[in-house]
């Protein structure tokens, strides 16, 4: 596979930087309609050959690495007039360089190979470090995201340097590198630059939740986007931390990353999944989808020693590779494509690689023949391995990445090679992002006193130093098989051949239960009996960190057999019913404010509910003053009538069903109602809406219109109330002419510009979020041995998500290794809310506004 692809781009694209495997021919910037910021990589420098030099020695092709080195001595130039990126010049250029460098060093050691080897390599490494040493050049320490390889950053010709954000993973991966250019070199100018940029990150990381965000100003340090993940736009960052620790001996960087990683798992790790959260508000979920390059993430944990996550999520990742034959760019949380692209991407592999070598369970070369075969069958074209343009439909893009060569046979021949099969100890390197060799005696190459390095003598040991080794994974596994219990529990999430349920012709008193089972559609989670017979059914509520629950059925659990086969066709009733109601298909509502000094500019992206008015039948909406019910809940009969009557009833989620609060305001005379949300910080720009079923029952007598709105919306509203005292609203199903300049409306609304919802049909084989019972803001989540997810809040609603292809422009963006999408943040710092006032929240809203407004300029 590696010689199919190696001797195409060679026979093909040569001198070129990449191969585009379709028609055969090599990727020239300039010379190709532009892919915006990928094509940053390409500097005309050969990118793909000297990517893939350590490759050839790792897999054995000696001969054709040093006919590999003569080509890059002979006709690589690093001097052209070309702005690249920093981060993907380091990582893949200089990295190869170094990678390459440290194999004909290694070689002609060796005494048979590169005996005419005299550092060029390293010398051109030299040459390049020094060339992107000028987008350090900010008061920050922090990189410029570009620079030109001829000219730097300053002046016009370098048609570079205005730039002013950067994100986190763009300047937190130099360390490596450029350390091991300075200890291969003698001069500390390159690691004394990229330990400055690390030591700025950490000091600017969130100093409550010691998390960082995604995008950062160069020169001022704020952060400009706030969401915190692991996966684009900061991933390597936390590589690199460990890895600099482990390249370098600096107990500096792995106190760093332990404080961060404790953290991640505090945090962003909802085990399998892994989900990105805002940094000042650790505990509102920033986005419902993960991207690709968070597959990373177990290998990682594997070096760290933290083995029991990297197994959960691993296997979470490989039941979405054989659901969709890769892994997408991006996947929501019930494994749907939220992105379709696959370009190719190691970092699965990679992770593979880190367990079998963790557990030595042969349940990773299974997954590891599964990587192999994918590509074979769908990737691999006459002229190379092309990337996958849409994993659904098997399209291909005209493209292979250098990456696909530097790092995908590495880790792939590493999985399956026997020790004699590789030509030198790999234990002896560590590897960078782009899987380059950079030997571990650097550790002890001399640097520049000036650099702090925190050693710890043997006499000093004590028991507390061994909180910095890994566990002994024989220890810890001794049954290679030992991992499956940990997989079992996850694997049928996006298991596609869940049988549907068997149809109940009659009920009968069930051996071992002692009653009639329990029908998912009668399910109750406020219901004492109903949880005590899941329980019996070996059905347990697991309660997440953000307020959620899973379901989640063990069939050892049970009372008797029958009882844990019934427990199984409870959880796929609940996908059945979950599908079911997902195919009653209604859009989201409008809330518009129309009256003074909104006159109609303001308008709040609503929730609908399956009963009461439906507004899409009405030509006028329902308009009406609002006011606030008492009791707040809604959940009992309404005290203040005399000011509920006529009006439009602004209500709390929570306590009851969103049917009952409905009939309760419809006594009380009110000719609509508004739930608001009672999870604080929650928003419909973080979380998709959704409908508000009934109540089990006939919801026939309810003939008002009920509409949901997130917390940040409706404390709109409330502001709004309380300063104004009369304020009146439009409920329909979209917006009215709001008797203003276009233009100066979308300037002024809000949520309108913002998630383009729709619903989606989720077939049982996938997890379907329903709303269930609006007790608390939780989601239930069905399915057999793991997690499906079913939403808790007093009623079966079904959560809006986001169309899978027509959402926004930014949402079809192919992202690059930065490729972050939403680029909406929380406000600067904690304050609450409802203490702002409405033109404090109008300005939020409008800075939204901007954001999104910059991110489809951006991506378009």
């Amino acid at each position: 596979m590696f010689d199919h692809a190696y001797q195409n781009y060679m026979d093909h694209a040569y001198p070129a930087d990449e191969l585009m495997p379709l028609t055969c021919r090599g990727r020239v910037r300039g010379l190709e309609p532009s892919r915006g910021d990928i094509d940053d990589a390409l500097g005309k420098f050969s990118l793909t050959l000297i990517d893939t030099l350590d490759t050839l020695v790792l897999l054995n092709k000696t001969t054709e690495f040093e006919a590999a080195v003569r080509r890059v001595l002979k006709d690589v130039r690093l001097d052209n007039d070309i702005v690249v990126s920093v981060f993907e010049t380091n990582i893949r250029v200089l990295g190869g360089l170094l990678g390459g460098h440290s194999m004909a060093v290694m070689l002609k050691e060796g005494g048979q190979h590169m005996q005419w080897y005299q550092d060029e390599l390293l010398h051109m490494a030299k040459d390049l470090g020094l060339r992107l040493l000028p987008a350090f050049n900010t008061s920050s320490g922090l990189p410029y995201p570009r620079v030109n390889l001829k000219h730097g950053v300053w002046g016009p010709e370098t048609r570079t340097g205005t730039e002013t954000d950067t994100c986190t993973a763009c300047a937190g991966t130099i360390i490596l590198e450029f350390a091991a250019l300075s200890r291969f070199t003698g001069d500390p100018v390159f690691e004394a630059h990229a330990r400055r940029a690390m030591d700025f990150l950490w000091e600017k990381r969130q100093r409550n939740s010691n998390l960082v965000g995604t995008t950062i100003n160069i020169h001022s340090g704020e952060w400009v986007r706030r969401d915190s993940g692991v996966g684009a736009g900061i991933d390597s960052y936390y590589e690199y931390l460990l890895k600099a620790y482990i390249l370098l001996g600096d107990d500096l960087f792995l106190q760093r990353f332990n404080i961060h990683y404790a953290s991640i798992m505090k945090y962003i790790s909802q085990p399998p999944l892994l989900l990105d959260v805002h940094i000042h508000k650790p505990l509102l979920p920033a986005r419902t989808w993960m991207d690709s390059l968070l597959a990373f993430f177990p290998g990682l944990q594997v070096l760290k020693g933290d083995i029991r996550p990297a197994i959960e999520t691993h296997e979470m990742l490989y039941q979405v590779t054989k659901k969709h034959n890769f892994l997408p760019e991006a996947f929501t949380t019930d494994f749907r494509v939220h992105w379709a692209q696959h370009p190719l991407r190691p970092e699965f592999a990679e992770s593979t690689y880190f367990l079998y070598k963790a557990t030595g369970d042969p349940y990773y070369l299974e997954a590891g023949r599964t990587i192999l075969d994918n590509l074979n069958r769908f990737a691999r074209v006459p002229c190379g391995f092309a990337a996958m343009k849409d994993v659904r439909t098997g399209s291909h893009e005209d493209r292979m990445d250098s990456f696909f060569l530097a790092e995908m046979f590495k880790y792939l021949f590493l999985l399956f090679a026997d020790a004699d099969d590789l030509p030198f100890d790999v234990e002896d390197y560590v590897f960078t992002t782009e899987a380059h060799l950079l030997p571990l005696s650097l550790s002890t190459a001399p640097h520049a006193s000036s650099i702090p390095s925190n050693k710890t003598s043997e006499e000093e040991l004590d028991d507390s130093n061994f909180d910095w080794t890994c566990p002994n994974t024989r220890l810890l596994f001794p049954d290679p098989a030992f991992p499956r219990n940990l997989r079992e529990p996850i694997r049928s999430a996006v298991d596609k051949s869940c049988p549907r349920p068997a149809p109940y012709r009659y009920v009968y008193i069930r051996p071992g239960m002692g009653r009639p089972p329990l029908r998912a559609q009668d399910f109750m989670a406020n219901n004492p009996e109903h949880l005590e017979l899941l329980r019996r059914m070996g059905v347990s509520l697991i309660h997440l960190k953000d307020g959620r629950v899973q379901l989640v059925q063990h069939a050892t659990q049970a009372v008797s057999a029958v009882a844990a086969e019934d427990g199984v066709r409870f959880m796929q009733e609940m996908m059945e019913l979950s599908s079911q109601q997902q195919k009653e298909q209604l859009p989201p509502r409008a809330i518009q404010i129309v009256s003074h000094p909104f006159f109609g500019r303001v308008v709040l992206t609503a929730g609908p509910a399956q009963f009461g008015t439906d507004l899409s039948k009405s030509s006028t909406g329902v308009r009406g003053f609002v006011t606030v019910a008492e009791p707040y809940s809604g959940c009992s009969e309404i005290t203040n009538a005399e000011y509920v009557r006529g009006r439009i009833a602004l209500l709390q989620r929570g306590q009851c069903m969103f049917a009952e609060k409905a009939r309760h305001i419809q006594k009380a005379g009110a000719i609509g109602g508004i739930v608001i949300d009672d999870n604080e910080g929650s928003s419909s720009d973080t979380a998709p809406l959704f409908q508000m079923a009934g109540d089990g029952r006939s919801t026939d007598d309810v003939t008002l219109p009920l509409l949901f709105l997130f917390h940040k919306e409706g404390n709109i509203l409330l502001e709004a109330l309380k300063e104004y005292r009369e304020v009146e609203v439009l409920l329909s199903d979209k917006a009215r002419d709001r008797g203003v300049d276009v233009q100066e409306a979308e300037e002024d609304c809000t949520t309108e510009a913002t998630t383009p919802t729709s619903f989606e049909p989720v077939s049982q084989s996938q997890m379907s979020t329903v709303e269930l019972d609006e007790l608390a803001p939780e989601e239930v989540t069905p399915s057999q041995d793991e997690n499906s997810p079913i939403e808790e809040d007093t009623s079966p609603a079904e959560e809006v998500s986001p169309p899978e292809e027509d959402a926004s422009s930014a949402d079809q963006a192919q992202p690059k290794e930065e490729r972050d999408s939403e680029k909406r943040e929380e406000p600067e710092g904690d304050t609450d809310s409802s203490s702002q006032s409405v033109d404090e929240l109008l300005a939020d809203w409008r800075e939204d506004l901007e954001a999104f407004k910059q991110m489809e300029k951006d991506e378009l």
